[in-house]
This record gives structure tokens, sequence and C-alpha cells, in this order.
């Protein structure tokens, strides 16, 4: 394969990448909103306080219609999250209750949750789901990240969305909303998000596009709890490779320094 042909390839797949964030909806194109979140390139972090309120957000907000069943409390406390400390871990976990059995008569025996269980659920069924989101299924919010393109940006696009105005010539359902980030345009979720619906605890003020981004770099947390390992790890292997490659070239030249 000629260079030139590589060099036509490469920048054809950088155009399909640019442009798999592109939404068209009533006419008109919507790119992603890019906030910047702390974590993204290869030395980027979470912002430890901008996850806690990125829970908050979740537990008081989402936590009504999504779920997140790959997480466990006990996750809140772990390094590289948002770090809450173990007795405050607990106090969030025995919020909840969850049915632990049965006693001797038969009868379920329901319990506060301890830091090891799953994040509890917000309905018992896709069915009872369903039936309280105009039919459509939420779906869980642990990889939804990893499930959409460009993942942090598109869901801080799509929540802090709502406010757009629909152009004339969209016609809506009146049990659907307007969201120019949702393919089609048209969404069964309602606008979840407004301003000061929260308190922080740390006086930050509650807008929705703070909130937007803090649950956004919550859910980005979720759906990859070891990103920083896995980034500390891989700057450390690439300086291997690069010691390595300088070792091996320096070897190589004094191996064959007398051949011609």
């Amino acid at each position: 394969m000629k260079l030139s042909q590589i060099v036509i390839i490469f920048f054809s797949l950088l155009f399909m990448q640019s442009n798999e964030n592109l939404i068209a909806a009533g006419g008109e194109t919507y790119k992603n909103l890019k906030p910047g979140f702390s974590f993204e390139g290869p030395f980027g972090k979470f912002d430890r306080e901008s996850l806690k309120r990125g829970y908050k957000v979740y537990s008081e907000v989402c936590s009504s219609c999504h779920g997140m069943k790959q997480l466990s409390y006990r996750n809140l406390s772990q390094k590289g999250g948002p770090e809450f400390s173990v007795e405050r871990v607990k106090e969030i976990a025995a919020d909840y209750f969850i049915i632990d059995g049965a006693d001797e008569y038969g009868d379920p025996v329901e319990r506060s949750r301890v830091p090891s269980d799953r994040f509890q659920a917000p309905f018992d069924n896709k069915d009872a789901a369903k039936a309280s989101n105009n039919g459509a299924y939420p779906p869980d919010l642990s990889l939804i990240v990893k499930a959409r393109s460009d993942g942090a940006n598109y869901i801080y696009s799509l929540l802090s969305g709502y406010e757009e105005p629909m152009p004339d010539s969209l016609n809506i359902d009146d049990s659907l909303s307007y969201n120019p980030w949702f393919p089609g345009a048209a969404i069964a979720m309602t606008q979840p998000l407004y301003d000061e619906m929260v308190e922080y605890e740390d006086g930050t003020e509650a807008t929705i596009k703070q909130m937007s981004y803090d649950v956004s770099n919550f859910l980005s947390w979720a759906a990859e709890p070891t990103m920083e390992e896995r980034k500390s790890l891989g700057l450390i292997v690439m300086g291997f490779l690069i010691i390595f490659l300088f070792l091996m070239f320096f070897s190589v030249r004094r191996l064959f320094k007398d051949v011609h």
C-alpha cells in the first residue's frame, strides 16, 4: 500500500470519527457540546468533588428512574472515584432496603443495605419501569457513557439541551419532549434537571449546566472506575517501551558497527 493511500485512509477515518457526533434534528445539525472534562487526555484525572456532586444529582434525581446495577455502594469509597469515607458509604447504603431471605413463617425479611450490596433498582421489573415512563424503558446508567458515541459529551449535551427552542417545522407528540441532541429529537424522558434542584454541600451553584457536568462526570467514572489506574499503567508501559527501543537501537548499532 502506498503512503498516499495510507494518508487518505487515515484522514477519512478521522473525518468519520469527527462526524459521528453530528445529529440532525428538525432540519438542523447539532454537534455535542464539549465542556472540557478533567479526565480527558492521557494525563487526565477525575475531579473528586465533581464526582461527589455527580453522585448527589444521580441519587436525588436520576435514580428515581435509572438504576446502576453494575455498581456496589462500596465502590463510592474506592481509590480513583468519589472517595467517600467508609462511614459515609455505610450511611448512604443504610438509606436503602433489600429483601434478604424469609423468616420462620415464610414472610420476606427486609434489611438495610450494606456497602457490599448493589445500588438499589428503581423498579421491580421492566414492565413497571415502562409503565412509569410513557412506555419507554429507562436504560441502566452503569455503562451508559460507554454505550453512547462520545459518551460524556453526549450525556452533558442531552441533559442541558432541553431549553433549546423547537423548530416550527417539527411536530412532536405531546407525550414526548423535544431535545435536539437525542436521535430524532423526540425523547420520552421529560426535562430532568432545573436550576437549584439539588443543594450542593460544598456551596457550588446548582445550575442545569453544572449538574449536567457533574452527573456526566460521575457516569464516566461509573463506566470505567479504574481509568486512572489504567492510565498510570499505560504511562509506565510506554516509558518502558521507549527505553527498550533505545537499548535495542544502540545494541544493534554496536553489534553491526563493523558490517558494511
